[in-house]
């Protein structure tokens, strides 16, 4: 086989998945819409109550309202409800994998000798994936494509009370990603990509101001993260030359977006309160064009794979809203929507790329057992959205992919 035809038509249409493989349950674009309970179930809106050790990830400002000592530990278990492909081969599938866990935790301390908090913690900050299985190839047999995907975040940070009224904070950290792609990998032309992965510094820098005592105004910056993974391996199944196995696959042109958030928290009395967030995220600039490339293979006749494929994705502007509740000393109640228009252009659509969910709903609750321990709990309902697509670089034709999630989230926190 020449390399014209090794690289081209169907191998071509099919290496795209391998470089867009983005994470089964998105939210916010692939972004989750809070981190830890309590922005996760106040709707993300988060920037301007951030206040216990998720504030690393939210608002590092927050930090500085920590005094003492804070742990907390956080997970949350998805439930998916349609995640759905449908395509012109007949093929109308739910994935296989309906439940997926994600989990975190940070640990903060007020110092003794400045006016300032410190902390580290760890995050899930977006994966998973999708498993299709039993899906008919335009080929006609049957066979299956998956993607695993995961983003984690390691990073410390402080948040500093410079005066009365204004705390400033920062976090900085490393993120880690890494990519895994199964597309008709038993099949002639069929692709298997693994154990890409990429370790990048990353930071967030945060302000709070409190404009009256009932008002506080907030705002972050994330920077954005180039994540080129590598060191993977990359196998095509060949009609010519049998299974080809190359020993080192790269997939480049992926980031974690920049992002500016603005918010304010309101206390209309002492039992309520209120908060709204408008984040921008800059998906034009994280996502435009991603290439595979894969060399060294272990059979000489098969040349070099280069694959470059277009993705631009749309900046997206995210409104988040939420109010807490004093039900009494022990409990408060929450709520939330979060509102995010799907940033991926239609024609650009693909199974593996679930970030096409736009609103969120959230409520739950907060018990505290004592002076030292409190239990949060709730639910995130991802309201279902189904678009209709014909990306001419993928094998599918007249598609379709549906999406509709619930989350069960879950925090414990200690002070001391």
């Amino acid at each position: 086989m020449g390399a014209s035809q090794f690289t081209g038509g169907r191998i071509a249409a099919m290496v795209i998945l391998a470089t867009c493989s983005l994470p089964a349950y998105a939210t916010n674009g692939f972004n989750l819409i809070g981190f830890g309970a309590e922005s996760t179930l106040m709707g993300g809106a988060d920037v301007a109550v951030a206040r216990d050790p998720s504030a690393l990830n939210t608002n590092p400002a927050g930090l500085a309202q920590i005094q003492g000592r804070m742990f907390n530990g956080f997970a949350s278990l998805l439930r998916t409800t349609d995640l759905r492909h449908e395509d012109q081969w007949g093929n109308d599938e739910h994935a296989s994998n309906r439940y997926t866990g994600l989990g975190g935790g940070g640990y903060a301390q007020s110092l003794d000798s400045l006016p300032c908090t410190a902390g580290v913690g760890m995050f899930a900050q977006g994966g998973a994936g999708g498993v299709f299985k039993n899906i008919t190839t335009p080929a006609g047999n049957e066979d299956k494509f998956s993607a695993l995907f995961g983003i984690a975040k390691f990073t410390g940070g402080i948040g500093c009370q410079v005066t009365d009224d204004l705390a400033l904070g920062g976090s900085f950290g490393l993120v880690y990603a890494s990519l895994e792609q199964n597309l008709y990998g038993n099949s002639t032309n069929g692709i298997k990509l693994e154990d890409v992965s990429a370790i990048r510094p990353t930071f967030k820098l945060g302000v709070q101001y409190k404009l009256t005592p009932r008002v506080v105004l907030a705002a972050s910056y994330t920077g954005k993260t180039e994540l080129p993974m590598t060191d993977g391996e990359f196998r095509v199944n060949t009609q010519a030359l049998g299974v080809v196995t190359y020993h080192d696959a790269s997939f480049k042109g992926f980031a974690l977006p920049r992002e500016i958030a603005v918010g304010a928290a309101f206390r209309p009395n002492d039992d309520w309160l209120l908060s709204v967030k408008l984040n921008w995220i800059e998906w034009s600039d994280a996502l435009t064009t991603s290439t595979l490339r894969a060399t060294n293979p272990d059979n000489p006749a098969a040349p070099d794979l280069t694959q470059t494929n277009t993705l631009d994705w749309k900046n997206q502007w995210v409104i988040a809203t939420g109010a807490a509740y004093t039900l009494n000393d022990r409990t408060t109640l929450y709520a939330g929507y979060n509102y995010g228009r799907n940033p991926i252009p239609r024609n650009n659509s693909t199974p593996f790329i679930a970030g096409i969910l736009e609103h969120h709903y959230t409520v739950g609750a907060a018990y505290k057992w004592n002076e030292e321990w409190t239990v949060t709990g709730g639910v995130e309902y991802d309201a279902r959205i189904r678009v209709k697509y014909n990306n001419d670089e993928l094998p599918f034709g007249n598609s379709a992919l549906s999406n509709e999630a619930v989350f069960f989230h879950f925090m414990l926190t200690r002070k001391w």
